[in-house]
């Protein structure tokens, strides 16, 4: 006799359901954007009514929004254990590679320009965040004092973009980001890259 689930049981399996399709949204969105996204393909990717979108997230501009609130939740630990900054641009470098999905729904928000999903002020916020450690590392002679901080932020954080980005450009260099070993020593070429931006 099959009895009913407990709340504990349904709890799990409301949880399971939600990352199941926080999952799949990021695909979704990476590939093609907000606007190009469709409810229909997240559902099916992760397996579940697309009812379950709207019963969970309140529809696709809240799942968005979700799957951007999770990323926040969970960026603090990229570089908890990174102490110079070499070390917090090679663990980007490190997530990015390992989950190229975010960094492609990044990059489709460049892209397409579209606004009507995002949390302009929650973004300026955690990039003003990094512009003040940046300028923290400057002033311990982390950084050059010839050095912008802000235009090197920028440009360090294309840094660790650059593999997921351009894999065609690193296969043309010779390199292949597609093997094991890519993402270990391209961490270690990005920290003693960075370590050149030191003050003398």
């Amino acid at each position: 006799m099959r009895r009913s689930p407990g709340p504990d049981e349904r709890q799990r399996d409301a949880e399971r359901t939600r990352q199941q399709l926080l999952d799949a949204a990021v695909i979704e969105f990476g590939a093609h954007g907000f606007g190009g996204a469709r409810v229909s393909e997240i559902a099916a990717r992760a397996g579940v009514n697309k009812q379950l979108i709207s019963y969970y997230f309140g529809g696709k501009e809240g799942l968005y929004k979700a799957v951007a609130d999770r990323w926040r939740a969970g960026e603090p630990e990229i570089a908890a254990d990174a102490e110079s900054l070499g070390e917090v641009v090679a663990a980007y470098a490190r997530t990015s590679i390992a989950q190229p999905d975010l960094l492609r729904l990044l990059v489709r928000e460049a892209v397409d320009r579209d606004t009507s999903a995002l949390d302009p002020e929650g973004q300026r916020a955690r990039f003003q965040s990094m512009l003040d450690d940046f300028r923290q590392r400057q002033t311990d002679g982390e950084l050059a004092a010839n050095l912008d901080a802000a235009y090197t932020g920028l440009a360090l954080f294309g840094l660790a973009a650059a593999p997921v980005v351009f894999p065609q450009i690193a296969r043309a260099l010779g390199l292949d980001p597609d093997s094991e070993e890519f993402a270990a020593k391209y961490a270690e070429e990005t920290t003693r890259l960075v370590e050149h931006l030191k003050e003398d």
